[in-house]
């Protein structure tokens, strides 16, 4: 309290921190693209279906770096209230309509994975728009 300067200071350097894990653990995803999935199952079919959400896996690993670091830096200011509404408005208006529209047009696993990568850009615009406000901070 009364230091929301620093606060603001620390949110960016978490989610800074954040982002570069993420870009190192998704350069690591993608160079073991070929092993890994097979450390998990020998299965033909469940292999045969991995590079259709691989890809989309190791480009969310940024976004999802951040997010979840902004997360934990409202959540800890006592913004669960905005993170709530923020996460329910991000799965409505992106996760399912393109999981329903997936459904109808039959993109398989590619169309599950387009609707969480909406759902996770959505709480990454909300995550920044939040954090760049200050209203989350305690003053």
């Amino acid at each position: 309290a009364g230091r929301d300067d620093q606060a603001r200071a620390l949110a960016w350097r978490v989610a800074g921190y954040g982002l570069v894990f993420r870009v190192g653990l998704g350069l690591a995803f993608a160079s073991l693209s070929g092993i890994l999935p097979t450390v998990f199952t020998t299965a033909p079919g469940v292999l045969a279906e991995i590079p259709h959400a691989w890809w989309f896996f190791v480009v969310l690993q940024p976004v999802a770096g951040v997010v979840f670091a902004l997360d934990g830096v409202l959540l800890g200011a006592g913004d669960a209230r905005f993170l709530r509404t923020a996460t329910l408005a991000a799965a409505v208006l992106g996760f399912l309509p393109l999981v329903w529209l997936s459904l109808i047009l039959h993109w398989g696993l590619a169309g599950i994975w387009l609707g969480l990568s909406a759902f996770m850009l959505l709480r990454l615009a909300a995550g920044l728009l939040r954090a760049r406000s200050g209203r989350w901070a305690v003053p």
